[in-house]
């Protein structure tokens, strides 16, 4: 027996969603514990190095398996066909239309929702559990055009992104503007403070970014968009904050080293940032700005 399972995840043009990589991490834990052999094809496109529907040979495999999403399509029946002779099953599957080929085509069915059955748990909800990815916000700004010709944000941005592509973990694009018409966007600094305090680590390229995610103890790894340094660096050293990049100096080894220090001592640091701002110890602008107004209290 060989099986090879298959998916939407499989199809050139498909795609590879959360609960149907989980649906087939569950399909693959039964496999492998009853000893079943399997191989798994992916889309080019979602794992280019992976095996490919149109790579594999229909002749090496007795079973094909498809797993999770709808059974309907031009792709599902064709894969009827290509593996004509081997045992074709479905797991995990939505029905939509009992009588059409890409569900007749199947030897059996196991679904999860069929008209007239009763509903079945998806296969995602006992996939094995790996262990938690950090949690990141990603702050940047692509504006400042007071900067001229030392600004480097759309290169900072590009590098950094394409940075944060590699790295494995979950990212959460932020933004510090506010407005109560957009629902993607916060109405208000508590809203934007409720998400940041939940974050395991912000990166930023804006000087509030940095600010906002120490304000809630989050370490904040920093990059100065602007050649020479400007107000990011002015407020990482006022803050007291080290995982500061200039823009000049960006690559993947200082990243890297910036990115697992703010996820070690990298917390703790921001604490002792945060619980300085509470207390207000150290002054600002603002406790200058009554004696500036002239003001004297009577």
């Amino acid at each position: 027996m060989r099986v090879l399972l298959t998916g939407w995840f499989s199809f050139r043009d498909g795609e590879a969603t959360a609960g149907d990589v989980l649906a087939l991490r569950r399909v693959e834990d039964v496999l492998e514990r009853a000893g079943i052999p399997y191989e798994v094809v992916w889309s080019p496109g979602f794992r280019p190095g992976a095996p490919h529907l149109d790579q594999v040979r229909p002749e090496d495999y007795s079973h094909l398996v498809f797993v999770c999403g709808p059974l309907h399509g031009p792709q599902v029946e064709e894969l009827h066909r290509r593996f004509a002779h081997c045992v074709r099953i479905a797991v995990g599957t939505s029905v939509v239309d009992s009588g059409t080929a890409a569900v007749t085509g199947f030897h059996r069915v196991l679904a999860r929702d069929a008209p007239d059955a009763e509903p079945g748990r998806d296969l995602s909800a006992r996939a094995p559990a790996g262990p938690a990815r950090p949690v990141v916000g990603v702050i940047l700004t692509h504006g400042q055009h007071e900067y001229a010709r030392q600004r480097r944000h759309g290169q900072v941005a590009d590098e950094v992104t394409r940075w944060l592509a590699g790295q494995d973990c979950a990212r959460l694009e932020l933004d510090t503007r506010l407005d109560t018409r957009d629902w993607r966007l916060s109405a208000t600094p508590e809203q934007l403070e409720s998400v940041l305090a939940r974050l395991d680590l912000v990166v930023t390229d804006r000087l509030h970014g940095l600010v906002l995610a120490l304000r809630a103890g989050i370490p904040a790894l920093a990059v100065d968009p602007v050649v020479g340094g400007a107000k990011v660096t002015a407020q990482a050293h006022a803050c007291g904050w080290p995982a500061l990049l200039p823009a000049e100096g960006l690559d993947a080894g200082r990243l890297g080293t910036w990115w697992d220090w703010c996820l070690t001592s990298g917390p703790a640091a921001a604490r002792r940032i945060r619980a300085e701002f509470l207390a207000g110890t150290r002054p600002d602008g603002a406790d200058a700005l009554p004696a500036a107004l002239g003001w004297t209290q009577g």
